[in-house]
């Protein structure tokens, strides 16, 4: 019987991308899929670092892979989840056993290297998903640099700034103390956690903590994980605080936990479909005569000089 008899009157395969979000479940076959149907690839960047007694070392890799995966499984035809990327720079807790830094610049190669494999592979839209502060600031720069030296387009969030969409709901949903009490391993990390993978928090160990320069009352040098003061001192983490906890942990819920995460995946759902429906920018070269140089930089971001 020839193929044709023998696949008559069959329905076509479904298409694996559209009902898969974790993009390391597919086959080479089913990527073309997902670059066809233009799907947006969203990778968590966390850190091994400590949280105080109470929170294991995973908390940064645990809350941006839920929150990820919570989307995917809500618009799965929309977008990929990668891996997450589990080492982040953490240099300034150092101090306290257990944390792993990765040297800035070679975390800022590595997502890089991971978003121009995306764009060169046929992806037009990523989105970088954050879980430590402190990768912010390169991860930034992994945005801008994938902007402006590949053809996809590359946005950053961090998991908690998704909270801040509906402006009805931190209000609402936080009791501590601001600034300060939404910090590190704090009402905020600790409920999400709580939800996430309860059995291994050491409930018997959440104990609050200060964060010294907080109660100094400046007027520049202050921090919570929603703002900070104008002129903060980012230094050393043990020069601020005991424990490693940092806000208002004994406020925390598996409850508030639950809202959290279904606010979170919320958002972060209507940013995907917003980001992926999105016109992109198109650049303008206004000189008037046309450079007789290259760009100042080449396509690894090094001088080109």
């Amino acid at each position: 019987m020839s193929l044709e008899k023998q696949n008559e009157g069959t329905d076509p395969a479904p298409c694996r991308a559209l009902t898969e979000h974790r993009y390391e479940k597919l086959t080479w076959e089913d990527i073309n899929d997902a670059v066809e149907h233009g799907q947006v690839c969203v990778i968590p960047c966390g850190a091994v670092e400590q949280h105080g007694p109470h929170l294991p070392l995973d908390v940064d890799m645990v809350c941006p892979t839920g929150i990820a995966a919570g989307a995917g499984r809500l618009i799965p035809g929309s977008m990929l989840v990668l891996p997450t990327v589990s080492y982040g720079y953490t240099a300034h807790v150092m101090d306290f056993p257990g944390t792993v830094n990765v040297h800035y610049e070679t975390f800022i190669r590595q997502v890089l290297d991971i978003t121009k494999s995306l764009a060169y592979h046929g992806f037009k839209k990523i989105l970088l998903l954050n879980g430590h502060g402190s990768n912010m600031p390169n991860l930034d720069l992994v945005a801008r640099r994938t902007n402006l030296e590949t053809d996809a387009e590359c946005i950053l969030t961090a998991w908690w700034n998704l909270l801040t969409v509906d402006k009805t709901f931190l209000p609402r949903w936080r009791e501590s103390r601001f600034p300060g009490g939404c910090a590190h391993a704090c009402e905020l990390e600790t409920s999400l956690y709580l939800y996430l993978d309860s059995g291994n928090v050491r409930e018997d160990r959440i104990h609050s903590g200060d964060i010294a320069f907080n109660l100094e009352d400046d007027p520049f040098n202050w921090v919570d994980l929603f703002a900070s003061g104008p002129a903060t001192l980012v230094s050393w983490t043990s020069s601020y605080s005991e424990t490693g906890v940092l806000g208002d942990a004994e406020l925390a819920t598996a409850e508030k936990g639950r809202e959290v995460y279904e606010e979170a995946v919320r958002q972060l759902a209507r940013c995907i479909t917003w980001f992926k429906d999105r016109p992109p920018d198109r650049r303008r070269d206004l000189h008037r005569r046309k450079p007789t140089r290259p760009m100042p930089w080449n396509q690894s971001g090094e001088s080109g000089e």
